[in-house]
């Protein structure tokens, strides 16, 4: 109960409330998280193809530059967030 109040006081004031900035920061968090993850999944993995076949070097690097999209992605949403 005492929460609900805090957040209607927090909205009611001019600036924005200090859920829009958790909401910013997890939105550009757990996407370099999940980028993280993915990455280091896939350089392993391409770490082991290379060794075997160097002509794969150009697809690997391709797999390793495809989960950036998501940290964009999350950049963008923080923004708009942010924004409106």
């Amino acid at each position: 109960m005492f929460s609900v109040g805090f957040l209607m006081a927090a909205e009611a004031g001019t600036g924005k409330g200090w859920a829009v900035y958790i909401g910013s920061g997890l939105a550009m968090g757990l996407s370099a998280l999940a980028t993280g993850y993915a990455q280091a999944k896939i350089g392993a993995a391409g770490a082991g193809a290379l060794a075997e076949d160097k002509s794969l070097q150009t697809p690997i690097l391709i797999l390793l530059a495809l989960p950036e999209t998501i940290v964009i992605l999350g950049f963008v949403i923080a923004f708009l967030i942010l924004i409106f």
